[in-house]
């Protein structure tokens, strides 16, 4: 009515009202009534705005690739970017006038394109693949770093690649071969598992061996131990043996000088009896038979005096004649041998 209409703006819209070529009001979220004949609307969204992209570029050993991610940004300063492009409003406040709202994420992403272009030609396809949060890191420090974005007044807030894939017939001969490597691998694995298997046995038998032969070296060092002992004790023995051999042969010793003695003594003994014996055989000889035999009929018994008077009598039978013994005397001869 007569041109007066209101507006009211997003906390994440920013407005700039233009009059006479002049801003007259600008802020972020405002509500307020305009002439429309006479006003001019800039709305600039300041919100966060993530763009998807997708496109394709050739690596350094001239594979192709494409690459898919997402950026996202935020305009941090709105005036310069309402110098620089056109967020007119149309006259209905609703839409923009022009295209230019709808270019600024594409501008982003051919700049994103472009270093995404030099990175990867200096990439091979397996480094382009393996290595996509290096190129990240390049592509959002290239970014932050551009003066055509900076000049726009835009904060680039991040940068995500979500994937890199080859083509289909690359993709498969890929996969053909990182297929061979992993079964290369598992029968690396096995054939590692099967040669650790084949080390531990041997490990094992060598224990197995070394305890045998530390058990042998226990049973000779016994062994050894015991025939010392014993060889020990049989020293000990023939020592003792020859301790009691000394000792023997020292008692025969003493018994041959005992027996040399005693022999000594008995024959110097014997020598004294024959000495004695001769000297009296001696001494006998040169006496009266008449003499010794009165000497030894001094002391004897009636009976052996009359044994020897018969015995003299025999002797000088052929002298005697005729011989009267009384009977009484015959008498107390018997008599006295029966007492005895």
């Amino acid at each position: 009515m007569f041109g007066i209409r209101f507006i009211k703006v997003e906390p994440t819209d920013f407005v700039l009202q233009y009059k006479r070529g002049s801003v007259v009001r600008e802020g972020a979220g405002l509500s307020f009534f305009y002439f429309g004949p006479t006003t001019s609307l800039v709305r600039i969204p300041i919100g966060s705005v993530d763009v998807p992209f997708i496109f394709e570029e050739v690596t350094a050993d001239f594979q192709e690739v494409t690459v898919q991610g997402q950026l996202t940004y935020r305009v941090s300063e709105p005036t310069k970017l309402s110098q620089l492009m056109n967020f007119t409003l149309a006259p209905g406040g609703k839409d923009y006038a022009s295209e230019d709202p709808r270019k600024l994420p594409q501008r982003l992403i051919n700049h994103a394109q472009v270093l995404t272009r030099a990175s990867l030609k200096s990439l091979s396809l397996r480094n382009a693949l393996g290595q996509s949060d290096s190129l990240v890191e390049r592509l959002l420090g290239g970014l932050r770093e551009s003066q055509t974005i900076a000049s726009l007044g835009i904060e680039l807030l991040g940068l995500s690649i979500l994937a890199i894939k080859p083509t289909p017939e690359t993709a498969r001969a890929l996969e053909t071969e990182a297929r061979e490597q992993i079964l290369r691998e598992a029968d690396e694995a096995v054939y590692a598992r099967r040669n650790a298997a084949v080390e531990q046995e041997r490990a094992i038998k060598e224990n197995e061996l070394n305890t045998e032969i530390a058990v042998e070296n226990k049973k000779r060092q016994i062994k050894e131990a015991q025939m010392d002992a014993e060889k020990a004790v049989q020293q000990k023995k023939r020592e003792i043996r020859e301790a009691e051999m000394a000792a023997k042969i020292a008692l025969e010793e003493k018994n041959r000088e005992l027996v040399a003695l005693s022999t000594s003594n008995a024959r110097e003994e014997a020598d004294a009896k024959a000495y004695a014996i001769s000297a009296m055989m001696k001494a006998v000889s040169e006496t009266d038979p008449k003499t010794l035999q009165a000497l030894a009929s001094v002391g004897m018994e009636p009976g052996q005096l009359v044994a020897l008077a018969f015995k003299e009598l025999a002797e000088s039978a052929e002298k005697i004649g005729q011989l009267n013994v009384s009977p009484e005397l015959l008498r107390e001869l018997l008599s006295r041998e029966n007492t005895r």
